[in-house]
């Protein structure tokens, strides 16, 4: 029985190892995903109106596109009053930029101030190239 257990864990381990993020495309752009504070989560939900196939990054051809993240965050009580607890907040984030180039690597971070999530959009050289504009809000 533990041989049993032990081999089944051991082919879901192997099974989880096919599934790591994929090499990176040279013929297109490539968006890594940061979320600035603790307790957070980032996804990648679409591109240019279309459902990603994985939510940990984007990865798209040459040009103009429009990036869509979730960003889930606690808004500590600090902002909201003394006895509060934290409350979560579930937003949408678009950002667009029109010049993605084949083979960079970009990095899309979030982060938020109170109830207001922001993102920004990074070059290879740290450059800021793109704001996120809010999409929606709900609390969770």
């Amino acid at each position: 029985m533990r041989m049993l257990i032990l081999s089944g864990g051991l082919l879901m381990l192997a099974g989880c190892a096919g599934f790591g993020i994929p090499r990176h495309d040279p013929a297109q752009a490539w968006i890594d995903l940061d979320s600035k504070q603790e307790d957070t989560a980032l996804q990648a939900l679409e591109v240019d109106d279309k459902i990603t196939d994985d939510k940990r990054y984007f990865q798209v051809h040459p040009g103009s596109h429009e990036l869509t993240v979730r960003y889930q965050f606690a808004v500590q009580p600090t902002n909201i009053g003394p006895d509060a607890e934290p409350l979560w907040r579930d937003c949408q984030l678009s950002v667009k930029f029109s010049d993605f180039n084949a083979g960079e690597r970009y990095q899309l971070q979030a982060g938020n101030i109170g109830f207001r999530p922001w993102a920004k959009l990074y070059d290879q050289q740290r450059k800021v190239i793109g704001q996120g504009t809010p999409a929606g809000c709900q609390h969770t």
